[in-house]
């Protein structure tokens, strides 16, 4: 009986260390990621304004930065996520009538992002996919004109300056998340967020633009 009852209590441990094991994702659980995000803008900008060259418009090319972000399970199945990170640095470069010229100056930015997200699958599964929408708030700032930018827009005068808005937007994502153990996960998304902003030089011309940019991520994360 005593023999019986020992064995009875190790498989009871057992199974309940095995249940905890499988926990991940499940509600009133905290989560956090780091990782490396890469954005790419899918830039369509009107003409410089006068006085410029006909047909000038720009592009923002690619950057990339370490990002992090806090998730809160609501339910097994909900989850708000905050992801922001450091800074990214775009090159801004001409196009249309003035592609000739290559990079006419940099911009950073940075788009912390608030996320809603439902996660396919149960709770305990090594695999969850996932979708998630949210407001997305850019800010951008140090922005730097170069030797071609004052070149077309300011000849034989003081170097030309850039100088971005702050703008709000909206950002998509579809995600999967991989758990390694009860705590430890690997985790990638791709994300769309839809934003526009306004460029002014200092000399006066200035430009919108429709940025839309791609962005994709991969990271590790805590669960707790």
């Amino acid at each position: 009986m005593k023999k019986h009852s020992i064995a009875s209590a190790l498989v009871a441990t057992a199974a309940l260390c095995g249940a905890g094991a499988a926990q991940a994702q499940v509600a009133g659980q905290f989560m956090v990621k780091l990782g490396w995000n890469k954005i790419m803008p899918k830039v369509r900008s009107t003409e410089l304004s006068a006085p410029a060259l006909p047909g000038s418009t720009i592009d923002i090319k690619s950057a990339s930065a370490l990002f992090v972000t806090a998730t809160y399970m609501v339910t097994d199945d909900f989850s708000v996520e905050l992801l922001g990170g450091l800074p990214y640095k775009h090159d801004i470069i001409g196009t249309g009538s003035v592609q000739g010229v290559g990079k006419i100056g940099s911009i950073h930015q940075i788009s912390p992002t608030v996320m809603l997200q439902y996660r396919f699958m149960p709770a305990d599964a090594p695999f969850r996919p996932y979708v998630g929408a949210g407001p997305t708030f850019a800010k951008f700032y140090g922005s730097r004109g170069s030797a071609a930018l004052t070149a077309f827009t300011n000849p034989g005068g003081p170097p030309t300056t850039i100088g971005g808005d702050t703008e709000w937007g909206a950002t998509t994502e579809v995600g999967l998340s991989y758990k390694i153990d009860k705590h430890w996960f690997l985790d990638a998304a791709l994300l769309k967020t839809f934003i526009n902003t306004k460029a002014q030089l200092s000399t006066g011309q200035t430009t919108k633009a429709r940025l839309n940019p791609v962005a994709i991520n991969a990271s590790i994360g805590y669960a707790f």
